[in-house]
């Protein structure tokens, strides 16, 4: 009886050292739903009074040997008949020895790092996301959408939030962690991702080379999105992870290595070399060759831009005076301004005609200024110019492509459309002189505009109001505007409305001016 107490309460032991896939795992306490509570497991049987069974030889000694002190959990007390406890040895009554960590960075090389644990963060939303990086978060996105159970992977992630990962190994093709569940002895955790052929690492390595902005971003910690689609599979898509745990939870993945998978994708935030690691190149390895591939690059690049050897000149040819020949003739100005090329018209793009419209506008200003050296409209300001470019453009504003044009050239200007349209009747009447009959008021000296009102009566015309450079009909329809130019410029609006347009063609004589507003009986 006491031989079979001894193997039933004694666990088998189960090695340390992480770099052991194989290594043997206690089922009999399990972190996962399904696994019995040991906090409620019956009390042992009383045996003060059994007949010790004979010794063992196979069995060990004592309870007292290291594979005792590696037993994931302590043996219940027995008690006596009369309900006091057997009171052990004071070695079997120690709790189990469970290391503060198992991680030996001792070992790490170039390949083989190892990072401390990460310590637990506050609790956060589900729907946040856990990395903080794009590249940290396709690691963990691969995970979920392999992933079969959802509950399993909330419950990893709430156990990497609470720290509950011990320190992280990283080698080639190979992520290994102890993970703590409710035993004392943690679980032995792996995730395992296929590493690239020699083929994929030149591609990686010609397609960082390209550009030096690629390095720069790996050297300060990042990850470019242009190098990660280089066409090698640098990131986990689902599937690829595969995870191993020591636990019995038969789930893809259980909670433990879910959480080891949570936590890696932190270890990726902080060093995107931890993934180029594990798809099986080193940090130094990686940047010693993407040192030689710029240096040699940049040497085939001076060696092709360099300038071609020149045959000398002797130094006495060099200094001899030398007369120059006269400079060529310039070649004609061309009759005419070319036409400019036809614009496409592209969806979203700017209109077509407003192009033409302003490439034309500029071969012609071009073409003035060679053969005349005067530019004609250099001195215009904003608004003039706006004016100018509308009323070249045919029509008066009724379809929809010369709409457009009024309403950007009037919001460039600061003024509205009806104010350009107005402006463009005037500058049409007389240009530049016209544009200010428009807008300018102004006085004239005696002379010229008092002779206006005696031609007017002698046409058989009512006498018309002045005030200062404009005559007006007593009906208030039509009106006479005098131009610094000494031009006179006929205007038209509705009786009792001060709305006036430009009519009609500037004239010296103030009659003239009235020609084909209407007949006299009209005025």
């Amino acid at each position: 009886m006491g031989q079979f107490l001894n193997s039933a309460f004694r666990m088998p032991s189960w090695t340390d050292d992480p770099d052991t896939p194989e290594a043997s795992m206690p089922p009999e306490i399990a972190d996962s739903p399904e696994a019995p509570d040991t906090s409620k497991a019956p009390k042992a049987p009383d045996t003060s009074n059994a007949p010790k069974a004979p010794k063992d030889p196979k069995a060990p000694d004592t309870p007292n040997t290291p594979e005792t002190l590696k037993t994931p959990e302590t043996t219940p007390e027995p008690e006596r008949s009369g309900g006091a406890p057997v009171r052990p040895n004071a070695a079997a009554a120690a709790p189990p020895q469970v290391p503060a960590t198992m991680a030996t960075p001792h070992r790490d090389s170039e390949l083989r790092r190892t990072f401390p644990a990460f310590p637990a963060r506050g609790v956060r939303t589900e729907d946040a996301a856990f990395a903080g990086t794009w590249w940290g978060n396709a690691w963990t996105d691969a995970l979920e959408r392999g992933a079969l159970d959802v509950k399993r992977l909330a419950r990893g992630r709430g156990y990497a939030d609470g720290g509950n990962v011990d320190a992280i190994t990283v080698t080639p093709g190979l992520v290994l962690a102890y993970v703590r569940g409710s035993r004392p002895r943690p679980y032995r955790v792996q995730v395992r991702l296929r590493t690239l052929e020699d083929d994929d690492w030149e591609r990686f390595l010609d397609a960082a080379a390209d550009r030096p902005g690629h390095i720069a971003a790996l050297l300060d910690k990042e990850l470019p999105e242009s190098l990660a689609d280089c066409g090698v599979p640098l990131l986990p898509g689902p599937g690829d992870l595969a995870p191993r745990c020591s636990c019995p939870d038969s789930g893809h993945p259980c909670k433990h290595a879910a959480a080891l998978c949570y936590q890696t994708a932190r270890l990726l935030d902080a060093d995107p070399f931890v993934l180029l690691l594990l798809r099986g190149r080193g940090e130094r390895e990686l940047l010693d060759a993407l040192s030689r591939r710029s240096a040699a690059r940049a040497a085939r690049a001076a060696q092709e831009g360099a300038p071609r050897s020149l045959p000398g000149v002797r130094a006495a040819d060099a200094l001899a005076p030398r007369r120059l020949p006269p400079p060529p003739q310039p070649l004609p100005a061309p009759p005419h301004p070319e036409q400019p090329p036809v614009y496409p018209a592209a969806p979203g793009g700017p209109d077509p005609f407003a192009l033409d419209q302003l490439a034309t506008d500029a071969a012609a200003r071009a073409h003035a200024l060679l053969t005349t050296g005067h530019d004609p409209v250099g001195g215009l300001t904003l608004w003039q110019d706006a004016v100018r470019l509308a009323a070249a453009r045919p029509g008066s504003g009724l379809t929809a492509a010369t709409r457009a044009l009024y309403a950007t050239l009037a919001a460039a200007a600061g003024r509205t459309p009806a104010d350009l349209a107005r402006a463009v009747a005037a500058w049409r009447q007389g240009g530049p002189e016209g544009l200010a009959v428009l807008e300018d008021a102004w006085d004239p000296p005696a002379g010229r505009f008092d002779r206006a009102r005696p031609l007017l009566l002698a046409a058989d015309l009512p006498a018309f109001r002045p005030w200062r450079n404009h005559l007006t009909h007593p009906r208030g329809h039509v009106q006479l505007r005098l131009g610094r130019d000494g031009l006179w410029y006929a205007y038209e609006s509705e009786p009792g409305q001060d709305d006036w347009w430009p009519r009609g063609t500037p004239d010296l004589d103030p009659v003239g001016a009235l020609t084909g507003l209407g007949t006299p009986d009209d005025l």
